[in-house]
């Protein structure tokens, strides 16, 4: 901040000086004109004295030319080399209440106007933070200063949820949610941390929250771990498992998360076994796409693959589906209880599916240029099952 301000002061000291100069040199012109005006009235002292001398009878009329020429010389000489006086239009206070009003009011709109809170906050933000404590001090000053950013107040609720302050980043993935749109990840975020402030209570408020996140990305991982953890606390220990089952399929295998996941299935299991009851069996089929000769030299390698299971009996809607691009083809996938949908729509509640696969240039999974379909299955099938994208989608 301190070289911010050393820069303001030397543009300041270089805008002061194209008022100022012109200041000074009036001054120096004003002192020429008073020595030329000096020079003039001896000038004609000395003409006086010799007009007397004349008529006194000291000097002739021939001595009284000789003297006024060499009088008039020695002024020529006097006032050779002085430049005419330039006139200001200005006048001489409004350059000098200028020098002092310019600094004055640029200070007054900087301030007003300015951002330099925002320059000492980036200042701040290049130095690494001492504490948890310290970002999350940093990040309230910067939701302050920029109120309108719904990514300073969403890395502000984040830094709230690390410190237990539930109620707080609930209120602030709010405002989030207002600033950047209703999606899913920000409403699975305010609805985890509404929870929290809850004391654990599960509320219609929720509910609403996780289920609208699904709704847009059925694959939201915080709604799905939030239902899970809701879902054993209520003694659900199946719901609990589907759950995270579902979210355990999201995370790539070097997640470290995983193994702490895995280990709250396992415990919802024994849970389970413990009241009596028996986990339910997941279905899982095992897919592999690949395209006819005549679709692979039409279709473009950017051209997206969508890759479900619907019920033969039952809803239109896919009960599992993957998405791949061509370039990926020949590819063989895995559709399960863990790519539902929708937690009602899950592959082991039905009995008999089809498996279809569709490619899409404009990336809509219910319509596109071609689509391959398997004959009708048990949802039990475990044999690697052969798809070939070969039709026109009609």
């Amino acid at each position: 901040m301190i070289d911010f301000w050393l820069a303001a002061g030397l543009l300041l000291l270089i805008a002061l000086s194209f008022l100022l100069i012109p200041v000074l040199r009036g001054r120096r012109a004003q002192r020429e004109e008073d020595r030329t005006a000096l020079n003039v009235a001896l000038y004609q002292e000395r003409v006086a004295e010799l007009q007397v001398q004349q008529d006194e009878g000291v000097l002739n009329a021939a001595q009284l030319d000789t003297g006024r020429a060499e009088a008039a010389r020695e002024l020529l000489a006097d006032t050779e080399g002085v430049e005419k006086p330039r006139e200001s239009r200005l006048g001489k206070p409004l350059p000098l209440l200028a020098a002092v009003l310019v600094p004055v009011l640029g200070l007054g709109l900087y301030m007003h106007f300015g951002a330099s809170d925002k320059v000492e906050l980036t200042r701040e933000f290049s130095q690494p933070p001492v504490s948890m404590e310290d970002m999350t001090r940093r990040l309230e000053r910067a939701a302050a200063a920029q109120p309108d950013s719904a990514e300073g107040l969403y890395f502000l609720g984040r830094a709230y949820m690390a410190q237990d302050r539930s109620a707080d980043a609930a209120n602030v993935f709010e405002r989030t949610v207002a600033l950047a749109g209703r999606q899913p990840e920000l409403l699975g975020q305010w609805a985890q941390a509404q929870y929290f402030a809850d004391n654990k209570q599960w509320s219609p408020k929720v509910q609403a929250l996780t289920d609208e996140a699904l709704k847009l990305d059925p694959k939201e991982v915080t709604s799905l771990g939030l239902l899970g953890i809701a879902a054993f606390e209520g003694q659900r220990y199946q719901e609990a498992i589907d759950y995270w089952s579902r979210l355990l399929a999201q995370l790539p295998p070097e997640d470290n998360s995983r193994a702490a996941l895995q280990g709250g299935i396992d415990r919802a299991a024994e849970k389970l076994k413990e009241s009596g009851g028996t986990v339910a069996q997941k279905a899982v089929m095992k897919v592999r796409v690949d395209l006819s000769a005549e679709v692979k030299a039409k279709a473009l390698p950017t051209d997206s693959v969508f890759i479900f299971a619907r019920a033969v009996t039952g809803p239109p809607a896919p009960l599992a589906a993957k998405r791949v691009t061509v370039a990926e083809l020949p590819v063989t996938v895995e559709l399960g209880d863990a790519d539902a949908m929708m937690p009602q729509l899950k592959l082991s509640n039905f009995p008999e599916v089809q498996l279809v696969a569709r490619i899409s240039r404009a990336g809509q999974p219910t319509t596109g240029e071609w689509i391959g379909r398997s004959q009708p299955l048990a949802s039990s099938t475990t044999a690697l099952q052969q798809l070939t994208i070969d039709s026109p989608d009609k």
